[in-house]
């Protein structure tokens, strides 16, 4: 169903997954074949190649991060994904999933073909993984075979990919390098030479319309290292409006209570401080508007804390000049000894805030 514009949504502010409704999605990354050293590189490849996968699907904002990428050497990285408004929740997950594992290996020089058994060995034993994966992919095309006729997927590197592709086809000359795609092999040519410029073709006996779709799959980002989908959390608009509902009530009763105490406290004062807070409110939704800023619930809670941060730094103004007025200062030395004396309580709550 189509998400309906409610609450903050109304003045396009750019809202989180829990004030807009979508869809939440955890996948766990297949690090275990990496370095240490390249655990980061792999997935912020990852994250930017879902991301594109996920534009193709015409979502608003998505957020895909990243958690403790190149940190914990587990083999269990993790991606994030959050589809505010995605509706068709199965094709959003059947589409991120089905974006296929591109990657080049060489024969194992340890394996035995003449060995008993031999032609029972899986594919792990037959051939190594190179560094060469999907992430070097810069793009791919449809054409057809001149001789034969038959469509092949050719593929161009990026400068990288093309100097390492070089190097494995000139170590393997005579040899074959095979082509695998979501861990099965699709095509295993024979070297003849290193081959330069960082091109090659999948010949696969695949018809047009297989051919065309691996292209398409392939443009859209072949993943640098599996993906499985762990976790997926789909929050209705229903319960994103009724927490857009409940944040603007809590901060308009806040402000209002916050208003009424400073204005019958303090009179004059509170009232400066008032239309004081209120400019302030102005300007960071207006920054939050501009920048933008995702807003979530936890985000309004934060905001309408920092106003009560604000509110506690003028009473303890105020009443520093309320004490220096006692004392028999006059008006302006009070409020000149009531800012300075002031500053230190209100300089370490915002230290403490940021803290």
């Amino acid at each position: 169903p189509e998400v309906k514009a409610t609450g903050l949504a109304k003045y396009n502010f750019k809202l989180g997954l829990d004030l807009s409704g979508g869809t939440h999605l955890i996948y766990k990354a297949d690090v275990s074949d990496l370095g240490q050293g390249n655990i980061k590189d792999s997935m912020d490849s990852l994250r930017d190649v879902i991301e594109r996968r996920v534009n193709v699907f015409g979502v608003s904002e998505p957020v895909i991060q990243v958690q403790n990428a190149g940190f914990t050497g587990s083999g269990e990285e993790r991606l994030i994904v959050d589809l505010p408004g995605v509706t068709d929740v199965g094709e959003a997950i059947k589409m991120i999933g089905q974006t296929p594992v591109l990657d080049f290996r060489t024969e194992n020089p340890t394996f035995d073909r003449t060995k008993e058994g031999a032609e029972n060995a899986t594919y792990d034993e037959m051939f190594v993984k190179t560094e060469l994966t999907g992430k070097y992919l810069d793009k791919a095309t449809l054409e057809f075979n001149q001789t034969t006729g038959e469509p092949v997927v050719s593929l161009v590197f990026d400068e990288d990919g093309a100097k390492l592709f070089e190097k494995i086809t000139g170590e393997n000359i005579n040899k074959t390098v095979a082509i695998f795609l979501d861990g099965a092999p699709i095509s295993i040519p024979v070297v003849n030479e290193a081959i330069s410029g960082g091109k090659a073709q999948i010949s696969g006996n695949f018809t047009p319309t297989e051919a065309k779709l691996l292209v398409g799959r392939l443009n859209s980002g072949a993943l640098p290292v599996p993906i499985s989908l762990i976790s997926t959390q789909t929050i209705g608009p229903s319960l994103g409006d009724e927490a857009t509902t409940a944040g603007i009530n809590a901060a308009i009763i806040g402000l209002l209570a916050i208003a009424i105490f400073l204005i019958f406290w303090y009179r004059l004062p509170g009232l400066l401080a008032v239309i004081a807070l209120s400019l302030y409110i102005v300007v960071v939704l207006s920054l939050f508007k501009v920048i933008p800023v995702t807003l979530t619930a936890a985000g309004i809670a934060g905001f309408i804390i920092s106003i009560g941060i604000a509110v506690d730094a003028n009473v303890l103004i105020f009443e520093r000049m309320k004490e220096e007025l006692r004392g028999g200062d006059g008006v302006s030395d009070s409020i000149h000894h009531g800012f300075k004396r002031a500053w230190l309580s209100v300089r370490d709550s915002n230290i403490s805030s940021i803290i």
